[in-house]
């Protein structure tokens, strides 16, 4: 019985009908399809044997890791059609246990031909030339004048050259300084809080970098502090740069922020300048007999930014269905105004504000909208648009034609841009509404505007309220020179004072939605 057993075995293993007790190594047909089980995932040494997700099938057995350890191979990583030329030569590269590759000992890659590389008599890029300096990547910059990738160093010559900045994270030298990733983003130290100098402000939203109108290097040309039409000297105490404003608002980027104000750009406990009530008239509280304007003592006034203006019909753009702002003037106005070269690999910006009012919530939808604005001159003509007045600081809801540019009207109509505040009656000295929307009081902590002001609207208002933190954005032409005014003034009147706080400003190598949207 045993013998007979034995034989049928036998039998059975010379048919070949044994084969699936061991591994089916080789071509296979695994489902009604041809499958070869050395390399295949899903049927690695036998059909329906799938390998865990991250392994490789080598040889038939499934490996974590990328290869068989042990195994060698040639490898090379410089650009397509630079293996031996020059010096650049391929390397060989050994599989570790664990299945992951060394790295490719022995390679010598496509290097810049800028610097001492410019006359040393080796084709150091590999692309067959010998200290060449040319612009193949027609970016603005040869290579002899500092541009480590202009064809075959890199997989993206026409972005990476010495006027363009150092993304974050993308293991590349943008820059060409040698260092990749190496983005400057403290900049803002050892700045006095009553600084007048308007570079002190670009540093204080994170600029960090300067340039000048002839080298072709991004950064800020120039700053300056000035009323909305360009002329004058804004008082003294109405822009600041702080570690903070309050105990409840910290800055978005380095240590310090940027504040402008049509009152006083301080908090409670502040000093260089000093605090000063919200409500009241304006710089009058300050300086009075400084300045008159509308016959108030102590006030400013100019014109409004006219090309922004006459964009929107000499009139001030409005929240739909908020009175018309009265006067034809900004009172008590700030205006920083910045030039700068753009980043050859940039093609938009954003930055960071906070707006903070004291016409909330009694003037909330009223002639008194208290205006802040971010004007982009800019020669960008793709999609999206940046707006055609220039304004840059508007609120535009989902799938909505409407815009509602920052102000205390953003309070009205709930649309979810004032979180800092207290939810109530809203714009009893306006037009009549409720806001739900308010979150919390903690960036108001300190700084005047959480003081009580209750029976003005509701038992609960306080001195004012804020929007919270928007990021506005805006698009940009790669190396262009771009001009970018960041203004506020008081609307119709020289009472009930705003301030807006400024920081985190950020380049991007990708374009954006213009506009402002919440944090």
């Amino acid at each position: 019985m045993h013998l007979r057993a034995i034989v049928v075995v036998a039998g059975l293993s010379s048919l070949g009908l044994l084969a699936s007790c061991g591994p089916e190594t080789g071509a296979r047909i695994c489902g009604g399809v041809e499958t070869d089980t050395e390399t295949d995932l899903l049927n690695c040494g036998r059909c329906g044997n799938a390998c865990q997700e991250d392994s490789a099938c080598i040889g038939g057995r499934c490996f974590a890791g990328d290869c068989q350890p042990g195994t060698v191979e040639d490898c090379y990583n410089g650009g397509d059609g630079t293996q031996d030329i020059g010096p650049c030569v391929g390397g060989t590269r050994t599989c570790e246990a664990g299945g992951t590759w060394t790295k490719c000992e022995g390679e010598v890659i496509p290097t810049g031909e800028n610097g001492p590389a410019c006359s040393d008599g080796i084709d150091n890029n590999c692309n067959g030339v010998v200290d060449e300096n040319v612009d193949s990547d027609a970016d603005g910059y040869t290579t002899c004048g500092g541009d480590c990738c202009d064809s075959t160093e890199c997989t993206k010559p026409g972005a990476v050259n010495p006027g363009a900045f150092d993304a974050p994270g993308n293991l590349f030298d943008d820059d060409c300084n040698g260092v990749a990733d190496d983005t400057i983003l403290l900049c803002d130290q050892n700045i006095a809080s009553n600084t007048t100098n308007g570079l002190d402000f670009a540093r204080a939203i994170d600029i960090c970098q300067t340039a000048t109108e002839t080298d072709k290097k991004w950064g800020v040309i120039s700053g300056r502090l000035t009323f909305t039409d360009g002329t004058g000297v804004p008082d003294r105490e109405a822009h600041a740069v702080r570690p903070r404003f309050g105990p409840g608002l910290l800055p978005q980027g380095g240590v310090n922020l940027a504040m402008i104000s049509t009152g006083g750009a301080a908090a409670k406990s502040d000093t260089n300048p000093g605090y000063h009530e919200w409500e009241g008239f304006g710089t009058s509280y300050k300086h009075v007999g400084m300045q008159t304007c509308d016959g108030e003592p102590g006030t400013q006034c100019a014109a409004f930014p006219q090309d922004f203006y006459a964009a929107n019909g000499m009139k001030l753009p409005n929240a739909p269905g908020c009175p018309e702002p009265d006067g034809t003037q900004a009172n008590d106005p700030v205006m920083l105004t910045f030039r700068i070269r753009v980043p050859t690999n940039a093609h938009s910006f954003k930055l960071s504000s906070n707006f903070y009012s004291a016409e909330f919530p009694e003037y909330a939808c009223s002639p008194f909208n208290d205006f802040f604005v971010v004007l982009l001159d800019s020669t960008y003509a793709g999609m999206p648009a940046n707006p055609s007045d220039k304004n840059l600081a508007f609120f535009q809801p989902m799938g909505s034609a409407m815009k509602v540019p920052v102000g205390v009207n953003l309070a009205h109509g709930n649309t979810g841009l004032f979180t800092q505040c207290v939810n109530g009656e809203t714009g009893c000295s306006g037009m009549s509404d409720t806001i739900t929307t308010c979150t919390s009081t903690s960036q108001l902590t300190g700084t005047g505007f959480d003081d009580p002001n209750g029976g003005v609207c509701d038992a609960n208002s306080l001195k004012g309220g804020a929007t919270g933190w928007l990021v506005t954005s805006g698009n940009v032409t790669p190396g262009e020179i771009i001009t970018l005014r960041i203004a506020i003034w008081d609307t119709s009147d020289h009472w009930w004072d705003s301030l807006a706080v400024i920081d985190g400003f950020q380049w991007s190598v990708d374009t954006a939605m213009p506009g402002t949207v919440i944090f």
